[in-house]
């Protein structure tokens, strides 16, 4: 995945979890975050950013915060990336563990139960679903989710385990936005319930799976797996 008319700029404020104020070639300039989640570890007055300029005249934000730098590591922002970034590596072949072929249908924003999940697909043997997970927040070179209580989270996990109980291959797939992680670890500490609903959905057969990134200030896309501690 990549991004057009990329520039660096210094993080300054976020006066509310839509906008940030950076500062851009000596000037302050909004910009639309295109996270909602916290990201306070990471959105420190004085953090390096990366920047896309919008080619829409009539946007009310010229730019959009995609990546931040963490220390020497680049962690990607965008809460639309992982999506893109999994679907369009499993459009060129990609296989989740265990899948024996590829997908020969992957279809977006597909309803299941009473949630929206992120992919529906189909290989020549099996029906899939797939919820995918974006992960910005790392501790001592672990990589956790959620970074704030996340119920829609929790139910998206729940239809997993109802889908692997009516014979579907079921997923969750953890992309996380950053290279260099050692682990990853559902955050109980934040969401013990989400943490606890995962473990269940292991026991029942849905596949869990975790993925770093290679990160670019204009491009980012999945690299390796990594072990998952739950």
């Amino acid at each position: 995945m990549k991004y057009c008319k990329v520039c660096p700029a210094v993080f300054l404020e976020r006066p509310n979890r839509f906008i940030a104020l950076c500062q851009l070639n000596g000037e302050t300039v909004k910009a639309h975050v295109k996270n909602t989640g916290r990201c306070r570890e990471l959105l420190v007055p004085g953090a390096a950013v990366i920047l896309e300029e919008s080619e829409n005249p009539s946007r009310k934000t010229r730019y959009s915060l995609i990546a931040v730098w963490k220390g020497a590591m680049l962690v990607n922002m965008d809460s639309q990336a992982p999506n893109k970034v999994l679907g369009e590596a499993m459009r060129q072949g990609f296989q989740l563990p265990g899948m024996t072929e590829p997908v020969q249908l992957l279809q977006g924003e597909k309803t299941y139960g009473d949630s929206r999940l992120d992919f529906y697909g189909e290989t020549a043997a099996e029906k899939l679903w797939i919820e995918v997970k974006g992960v910005t927040l790392e501790e001592n070179g672990c990589a956790l989710f959620p970074d704030a209580p996340t119920s829609r989270g929790e139910r998206h996990i729940r239809e997993l385990i109802r889908a692997a109980k009516e014979g579907f291959a079921a997923y969750i797939v953890f992309v996380i936005q950053m290279q260099g992680v050692k682990s990853f670890s559902p955050n109980r500490r934040t969401h013990p319930a989400f943490a606890e609903a995962l473990l269940e959905a292991d026991r029942a057969g849905v596949h869990i799976a975790a993925y770093d990134c290679r990160v670019a200030p204009g491009e980012i896309r999945l690299d390796a797996p990594v072990p998952i501690r739950l």
